[in-house]
């Protein structure tokens, strides 16, 4: 356990049990109102979209890849478990499979990363304990 990162490891619950299964395989799996087919997340109790009275969501996979809309250096921890990770970067992504359709997440470039709004980047996850992995996301390759 000497190369895995010591971040609080994500307790899932009912409406995001399906969400951190897949992430532990790699793969993004996000919630999809079986009503609406609006995709959301997190999922919640109700799809923001239809309000439907009996929600029901599916996870599916989606590739992941989106656009930088903004970001924020972490430079000082309030969680023991990121200390040794400061300082970081957060950005706030916008995934092309659904307009409006937003995440947050670690930038694993670096703190020292090249960053713009409007870059690309690709969703990639870092095995934070055995079983447990946490989706991130990494810059694409410019050309």
């Amino acid at each position: 356990m000497s190369d895995l990162v010591r971040q609080p490891i994500p307790v899932p619950d009912e409406q995001s049990a399906a969400f951190w299964s897949a992430a532990a395989d790699h793969v993004l799996a996000l919630a999809r109102c079986t009503h609406c087919g609006t995709r959301v997340h997190p999922a919640g109790v109700v799809c923001a979209q239809c309000l439907h009275p009996e929600p029901s969501f599916e996870f599916t996979p989606v590739d992941g890849r989106g656009t930088v809309r903004s970001w924020v250096v972490i430079r000082d921890s309030f969680l023991p478990g990121f200390r040794d990770e400061v300082p970081f970067v957060l950005v706030d992504v916008e995934l092309d499979v659904q307009s409006d359709l937003r995440m947050i997440g670690r930038l694993l470039d670096g703190p020292d990363a090249a960053l713009s709004q409007g870059d690309r980047v690709v969703t990639v996850f870092e095995d934070i304990a055995p079983g447990v992995a946490v989706p991130g996301f990494a810059l694409e390759a410019r050309t």
